[in-house]
C-alpha cells in the first residue's frame, strides 16, 4: 500500500507530541508525495506553521471535536494511533480504511477499529524510536534542526547575551528540582558571565519567586507563548529544565539542552536514534529504588522503569533530590557552555 493520505491522530502532552517527529520523519521518507495530517492539542498546533517534514498540524479538542477543522478532513488511507487507542475511534469516524497501534491497551473495546497492532520492543528504546517502528522500513534519518522551521513568532524582550534558560516548571510537582539549587545553578552561569533567565508556565510565576526571592535574574515565566519560547530558546547559549515539554523543544531548536529526570525515564524519554546528533545531556540517577513502575501509556513493559504516582503517593521527590548541582553543571559543560 502507498497511502496518499496519512493521519496521526493524539490528544498528548507537549513532550510526546515532540517526540513523534520520528514518527512524521519517517513517514515522510518512506511516503514522500502523501499529505501527512496530526491531529493534536490546538496550543501545540502554531509550533508547527512551518509544515516541518511537509506535516499538516491540525488542533482538536476532543469535547467539541466537530469545531476543528479535522473534522472536514475525512478520507486517509492511512491512520497512526501512537498513544491511547481510543483515539482509533476517532481514525475510524473520519473514515480511515487502515488503523495502526500500539497492541496492549486498556480496556480492550479501545482497540476494536484497530486493524494492525504492534508490540513494544522487547529491549530498551527511546519512545520517538519506538513510535517510528508503528511503520515498516528502516529508522529515519536523525533528526536536524533545519527541518523543522521557526514559527513566526518572536518576543519582544530585552534580554542580557548571552543567556541560559533555566525552566523550573513541570507537569507535576515530583518533577521539579529543588529552589535552593535552581538558586545555585544560576549563580554559577552568572559567574561565567552568562545571564540566568528564569522560565515558567503562566500558573508557575511562584517557583520562580522562590528560586530568586530577590528578583536578581531576567524572568519570563507566563509571560511568552509557545511559539515566543522557541525563539527565546533559539537564542539561548543553554537550557536547563525537568524531564517536560520545554526539555523536549530544546532539542527541536537545537539549543544545547540538559535534562533532569526524577520519576521519569531517561531511556524512554531521552535521544535515542533520532535525535543522536542533538546537543542534549540526561541527568538522572539511576537506578532509583523507587522508580520501580513498568507501565508506559497503560501497557506493560518488562524493561520500563520509571515512576507514575501521584503526591497522595508519594509526598516528595527523593529522586529529584538526587540530581546533584555538580552533575547538572558538568553537563553543562560537557556542551561546551561556560558556567562557573
Amino acid at each position: 500500500m502507498d497511502p496518499q493520505r496519512i493521519l496521526i491522530a493524539h490528544h498528548l502532552l507537549l513532550g510526546d507530541t515532540l517526540m513523534l517527529t520520528a514518527l512524521a520523519a519517517k513517514l515522510r521518507e518512506r511516503h514522500p508525495a502523501a499529505d501527512i495530517v496530526m491531529a493534536m492539542r490546538e496550543s501545540y498546533a502554531p509550533l508547527y506553521a512551518g509544515a516541518p517534514y511537509g506535516l499538516r498540524a491540525l488542533g482538536w479538542n476532543p469535547r467539541a471535536p466537530a469545531a476543528s477543522p479535522l473534522w472536514r478532513e475525512k478520507g486517509f488511507d492511512l491512520a497512526i494511533i501512537p498513544g491511547d487507542n481510543r483515539l482509533s475511534w476517532l481514525a475510524l469516524a473520519l473514515e480511515s480504511r487502515w488503523i495502526v497501534g500500539f497492541a496492549g491497551d486498556r480496556p480492550p473495546t479501545k482497540n476494536w477499529p484497530i486493524d494492525e497492532l504492534w508490540r513494544y520492543p522487547d529491549r530498551p528504546a527511546a519512545w520517538s524510536d519506538m513510535v517510528a517502528g508503528l511503520v515498516e522500513g528502516p529508522p529515519p534519518a536523525p533528526f536536524r534542526s533545519e527541518r523543522w522551521p521557526a514559527p513566526p513568532a518572536r518576543p519582544k524582550l530585552a534580554l542580557p547575551r548571552p543567556y541560559a534558560v533555566l525552566h523550573v516548571g513541570a507537569s507535576t510537582p515530583l518533577k521539579r528540582w529543588s529552589a535552593a539549587r535552581w538558586a545555585a545553578l544560576a549563580r554559577r552561569f552568572a559567574a561565567a558571565g552568562v545571564a540566568p533567565v528564569w522560565s515558567a508556565g503562566p500558573d508557575e510565576a511562584e517557583l520562580v519567586r522562590s528560586c530568586d526571592p530577590d528578583a536578581r535574574y531576567a524572568s519570563v515565566a507566563g509571560a511568552v507563548s509557545l511559539t515566543q519560547l522557541w525563539h527565546l530558546l533559539a537564542e539561548a547559549s543553554a537550557l536547563v529544565a525537568p524531564d517536560t515539554g520545554v526539555a523536549h523543544l530544546g532539542r527541536i531548536v537545537g539549543t544545547p539542552t540538559v535534562a533532569l529526570f526524577g520519576p521519569g525515564s531517561a531511556t524512554v524519554s531521552g535521544a535515542g536514534a533520532f535525535w543522536r546528533d542533538a546537543p542534549y545531556r540526561a541527568v538522572t540517577m539511576d537506578p532509583f529504588p523507587c522508580r520501580d513502575q513498568r507501565v508506559l501509556f497503560r501497557r506493560e513493559i518488562p524493561w520500563v522503569r520509571r515512576c507514575g504516582r501521584t503526591l497522595r503517593e508519594c509526598a516528595h521527590p527523593r529522586c529529584m533530590d538526587a540530581i546533584d548541582l555538580d552533575a547538572v553543571s558538568a553537563a553543562v559543560a560537557s556542551l561546551g557552555v561556560s558556567i562557573g
